[in-house]
């Protein structure tokens, strides 16, 4: 039931104690940025319809920039409806007269291949992503991208034995995916939605964030250069406008969305009764429960790297933490210690454990909810490290004393803040655990395995993790309950999403 692997995406206690006067007590750490002399970013991107890279039909564009330091980073093509029309019409054409047609192994190989490429182009695509998306470059380079070229290698392996994943169902493809990814993972969650697609015989049409589309449309020059037939995977980038576009489209059979509940449910009416197929992955607020049995200190390894991987820019972050009272003081002061050791800077240097927030917008929302938290009555704490004078940060931040009505308890900041609570029985951790809309993700942590398998099995989440935290598997399924969304990615799961099953002859 113990995972004694140091967290995902951070590093081990530093030597470098980070005093909270912030001052330094001679153990720093010298800088150590990661080269980008190698990573080759146009001035301008875009659109890939049909396997070729185009201006949008009205020649409009919108800025990508690195809000690490705020500059411009790229122009990059702005879709209207009739690039839409376009990318669905090539992906249908695409569907009719090529793919669906295509023996599942050969499909097979072109998944496999399109693996193998992102492997071999990993430290560009990771350099990519924290420069466009914040994030450390650790994180990019150790899960992100190591993780997408695992669901595609994941897939291309189901791609000639649905007959087997699914026996005695005849199952075959839908038709023409529409696709709308989120800017947290971007790379990520388009392997996510592109890889079971295509294996299990669709086509696509993805719409990446508009604030991270560079990864996606490196994505499609790997795609276009592993000799992907034309119209397969289509990616037009933009903004809301573009992504309902791409939703409604009437020639769209199947809808994949992963952003936000409020989206989510705009998504789902828009969608009622058209007889499309649909998946939602959507918010969460995810309760991080540590008994008066836990091993303390592990347990603050999982609730930091819940909570602050990514800079909380995941939808399953551990942002509620629950602790048996107890042991309340002991876990709360280990983990303020622990806080002061993280290093808030620059995402390409290889030290630094939480970037930059993704955006302006972002991160106005998440000074909101500071105040919010301030305000309702929670008690506050910060840590003191330094952090640049240019682009968009926030220390890590706990609100200690919080209560079940506050916002900052029931509502999803998605941002480098944890709200911390009590509870004195097993039986009211897991009620307070379940308080909460949502129902994406958990962790439980108790040195005895009976009581880590009761809780689990009595919190209403889709992924529970017990003595660790964000661990993922192409193998696994993801997805929640509730206000977290419908039907699950990864694993058979994932792939019978994009599957029609039928009887068999």
């Amino acid at each position: 039931m113990t995972d004694s692997t140091p967290p995902t995406g951070l590093t081990a206690p530093k030597l470098r104690l980070g005093l909270r006067d912030g001052s330094d007590d001679g153990w720093g750490y010298a800088p150590a940025p990661e080269s980008t002399d190698h990573v080759e970013l146009r001035d301008r991107y875009g659109l890939f319809i049909a396997g070729e890279f185009t201006d949008a039909a009205d020649g409009r564009t919108f800025e990508t920039a690195n809000p690490a330091t705020e500059e411009k980073i790229a122009d990059v093509a702005l879709a209207g409806d009739a690039d839409v029309d376009a990318a669905v019409a090539a992906a249908r054409h695409a569907y009719d007269e090529v793919w669906s047609k295509l023996a599942p192994r050969e499909r097979g190989k072109y998944v496999y291949r399109i693996a193998r490429v992102l492997q071999e182009r990993g430290r560009e695509l990771a350099i990519t992503e924290s420069l466009d998306g914040g994030k450390p470059i650790r994180e990019s380079r150790d899960v992100d991208i190591p993780l997408a070229a695992a669901h595609f290698f994941y897939y291309a392996g189901w791609a000639d034995k649905l007959d087997y994943a699914f026996p005695g169902r005849g199952a075959r493809p839908l038709g023409v995916a529409g696709q709308v990814i989120p800017w947290n993972f971007p790379l990520l969650m388009a392997a996510w939605k592109i890889a079971p697609a295509i294996a299990a015989g669709n086509t696509v049409v993805l719409k990446p964030a508009e604030t991270t589309p560079l990864t996606a449309l490196k994505l499609a020059e790997i795609i276009r250069d592993a000799g992907v037939p034309p119209g397969v995977v289509n990616i037009v980038t933009g903004a809301g406008e573009t992504g309902a576009a791409v939703v409604q489209h009437e020639d769209v059979d199947k809808v994949a969305f992963t952003g936000s509940t409020e989206v989510g449910k705009l998504i789902r009416r828009a969608l009622a009764g058209s007889g499309k197929h649909y998946t939602l992955e959507l918010g969460g607020k995810a309760a991080n429960l540590v008994f008066e049995d836990a091993a303390v200190d592990q347990a603050v390894e999982g609730i930091v790297n819940g909570i602050f991987f990514n800079q909380g820019h995941v939808c399953c972050a551990g942002s509620r933490l629950l602790v048996q009272e107890s042991v309340a003081g002991e876990v709360i002061s280990k983990l303020k210690d622990r806080m002061e050791t993280l290093i808030v800077g620059d995402p390409l240097d290889k030290n630094t454990d939480i970037g930059a927030i993704n955006s302006r917008a972002q991160l106005d929302k998440i000074e909101e909810y500071l105040e919010i938290g301030e305000a309702e009555g929670a008690e506050p704490f910060q840590t003191s490290c330094p952090v640049p004078e240019r682009g968009y940060w926030c220390r890590p931040t706990l609100f200690l004393h919080a209560s079940q009505s506050h916002r900052v308890v029931q509502e999803e900041i998605f941002g480098p803040v944890l709200a911390v609570q009590t509870f004195r029985t097993v039986d009211e951790g897991i009620a307070m655990a379940n308080n909460t809309p949502y129902g994406l993700s958990g962790g439980v942590w108790s040195d005895k395995g009976a009581k880590a398998f009761r809780v689990t099995s009595r919190i209403r989440a889709g992924v529970l993790w017990a003595n660790t935290y964000n661990k993922f598997d192409p193998t696994a399924p993801f997805g929640g309950y509730k206000e977290s969304g419908i039907g699950r990615e990864g694993g058979l799961a994932g792939l019978h999403a994009y599957l029609q099953p039928e009887a068999a002859a």
